[in-house]
């Protein structure tokens, strides 16, 4: 179950990245405009950390996108041998 747990998080937090790159926004930008530190971006972009959605609601805010944009992402599936 942990492995399923940590596959959601690091596709999540690519998800995430590629919305803020999209946006032309930097680590550092995106963390100044929601209050937070860089490496509280980092951390959920890599998958480490699993955010409140508060904290996400933050982020949506800070790069000016709905929430839903957010966590509207797809898991790639599994390849079969």
């Amino acid at each position: 179950m942990a492995a399923k747990r940590n596959t959601y998080l690091k596709c999540f937090g690519e998800h995430l990245k590629s919305l803020r790159e999209k946006k032309e926004v930097t680590q550092f930008e995106l963390a100044s405009i929601i209050g937070k530190d860089r490496q509280s971006i980092q951390r959920v972009e890599a998958g480490n950390i699993n955010p409140t959605i508060y904290y996400l609601q933050e982020v949506a805010e800070g790069l000016q996108i709905p929430l839903k944009d957010i966590v509207d992402f797809k898991i790639p599936e599994k390849k079969k041998k």
